[in-house]
């Protein structure tokens, strides 16, 4: 009997649990106290602001070698303008260094594409020089033919193998 009794009311209370009121309870919430004027949001943190010579969407970093004709070290007028602005960039930073990067295109022997390399870079230098560039700012180095930009072997590539990188430290 006392079992029975037992089932009987742990069934009432399992009853009565599951059951939802009709009619929703209101609930009577203290009243909320007046707004604190709002905080300015703190700024953000700003991005990184990257000198020219390191933004590669700078001039600087898009205008950074100049193009020779076939077997020349001579720059043409229409790389004037680069050597310009790289100059005057050097000249009102003069605790920056470039590196003079001469190269050729693979016509030639390895030492023949060397020694123009050199004459190419030597050239860019002069150029900067006379700009008004210090000497102890520039290094000119030759890779000849061993750092191309294209690998074909036709004149597109050729052309894009003749020239003279200007490369900035990566401080």
């Amino acid at each position: 009997m006392l079992r029975t009794y037992l089932l009987v009311s742990a069934a009432a209370l399992l009853a009565a649990c599951s059951t939802t009121p009709t009619q929703p309870v209101a609930e009577s919430k203290p009243a909320a106290p007046a707004a604190a004027p709002a905080k300015p949001a703190a700024p953000a943190p700003a991005a990184e602001v990257l000198p020219p010579h390191r933004d590669p969407n700078s001039e600087l970093s898009k205008n950074n070698a100049v193009y020779f004709a076939y077997d020349k070290y001579v720059i043409e007028d229409k790389y004037k303008a680069t050597v310009d602005l790289h100059a005057k960039y050097l000249v009102a930073h003069p605790e920056l260094n470039v590196r003079l990067e001469g190269n050729a295109d693979e016509r030639g022997s390895r030492e023949y594409n060397l020694a123009l390399g050199n004459k190419r870079a030597t050239a860019v230098q002069s150029a900067l020089g006379l700009l008004g560039v210090k000497a102890s700012q520039m290094e000119a180095v030759s890779f000849g033919e061993d750092k191309p930009l294209a690998i074909g072997h036709d004149e597109d590539s050729w052309a894009q193998n003749r020239r003279t990188d200007i490369v900035y430290p990566q401080r």
